[in-house]
């Protein structure tokens, strides 16, 4: 078994494909590829924000101190249209951004006109902050309408402050930062852990079963003078090698990213909360990922050993991707916490108590439980794939 093991591991770290997915993706590519979306996602913005809007203002002669203050306003450019016009179709022909009504009750005496309602026709299924925008400008003459009105009536600054909000509802959070963001952000975590973990499997699997009947040489294996369950032992220790080594450089390189944004290199609060994950959870967490991956590990083999080919293999495994994000996905619903049912669901209670873990608030003697019911899936699974590889039938399709 180890002789097969040691054998497998000599060409696993001789494929650099296999290498790039198990170390450079984890440390590098995940965290290049957020920091690309995140640049993307701020340019996108701070485009719309500064976008020079073209907008029509019709009944613009009941408010003159808005027609005004939209001109002045830079990123503002006045179009005329035609009365009957057809709004939706302008904005459609991008012939204008947006249309401002104002409605014939509108005045500058708010007590004696009344509340004004003032339509914004935009098309608002984009990134456009149009109506963030245009909101600037009215909320800053609904302050000028509200002081006129104020000084009409003789009202005192505090009697001003409690007519316009009368109660106020404070909210005491009694959750920590930590508690606090670990619940919002939590859940994604895992996710992309037991994709990584996945991924580094996938690959020495997809050679170690399919790959070694292309090439013939899985007919040589078997006529050696070694029992096939410690063939299969050591193909399965391979696999979950790989599968293991992502999860430690996954979880390896989390907890470097948060020594490094808690050193100042992110906003205040990505440092406090990254900053109070401590190492005893992190080690936690690797533990946890030992029998997901060998669960992984069971899986992809039998695949790969039922396959025909090297690409009949990934096109398994591509689905077998798709299926874990049902659990993933579970554990994310709202709702769904480590509890009752919960906690004997695979795969899905392992990705909650990460997230339980991340946030503080985990019961760590649940923890033998999640890692025992785990661990006796991992081993049924692992006893399945020694008796599909003793199956002719299987191995010769």
């Amino acid at each position: 078994m180890w002789l097969v093991f040691l054998k497998e591991i000599k060409e696993l770290v001789r494929d650099k494909k296999t290498l790039f997915f198990m170390i450079a993706v984890p440390i590098l590519v995940m965290p290049a590829f957020a920091g690309v979306a995140i640049y993307f996602a701020h340019s996108a913005a701070t485009e719309a924000q500064n976008k020079v809007l073209n907008y029509a203002l019709v009944g613009g002669q009941y408010a003159p101190n808005i027609d005004t203050e939209m001109l002045k306003t830079e990123g503002f450019a006045r179009v005329e249209i035609e009365q009957d016009a057809d709004y939706k179709e302008l904005i459609k022909s991008q012939t204008v951004d947006f249309i401002l009504e104002i409605p014939a009750n509108y005045s500058n005496d708010i007590l004696q006109s009344g509340q004004a309602l003032i339509k914004l026709h935009l098309n608002d299924s984009g990134l456009n902050r149009v109506f963030n925008r245009v909101n600037d400008i009215v909320d800053a003459q609904v302050k000028l309408l509200r002081q006129t009105a104020f000084s009409q009536l003789s009202l005192s600054e505090d009697q001003q402050i409690a007519l316009l909000k009368p109660i106020i509802l404070e909210k005491v959070n009694t959750a920590d930062t930590r508690e606090n963001w670990g619940e919002k952000i939590g859940g994604l975590i895992p996710y992309f852990i037991f994709i990584l973990c996945l991924q580094g499997a996938m690959f020495p699997a997809a050679d170690l079963g399919a790959g070694e009947k292309e090439r013939g040489t899985l007919e040589t294996l078997l006529i050696s003078p070694i029992e096939r369950y410690k063939l299969v032992l050591g193909k399965f220790l391979t696999i979950a090698f790989a599968g293991l080594t992502s999860a430690l450089i996954t979880v390896t390189s989390l907890a470097l990213w948060g020594l490094i944004l808690s050193q100042g290199m992110a906003i205040e609060f990505v440092v406090a909360f990254m900053s109070s994950i401590g190492s005893v959870d992190f080690i936690l967490m690797f533990l946890m990922l030992v029998p997901v991956v060998a669960i992984f590990a069971s899986i992809l083999l039998s695949l790969s050993i039922y396959a025909k080919s090297y690409k009949e293999a990934q096109s398994y495994m591509g689905t077998l991707m798709m299926l874990l994000f049902v659990p993933i996905f579970l554990a994310m619903a709202p709702g769904v916490e480590l509890k009752g049912v919960w906690a004997w669901v695979p795969l899905t209670n392992v990705a909650l108590a990460i997230k339980e873990l991340i946030k503080g608030t985990m019961d760590y003697f649940q923890l033998i439980a999640i890692f025992g019911s785990t661990a006796l899936i991992a081993t049924g699974l692992l006893a399945f794939c020694i008796y599909w590889f003793n199956k002719e039938k299987v191995l010769f399709r």
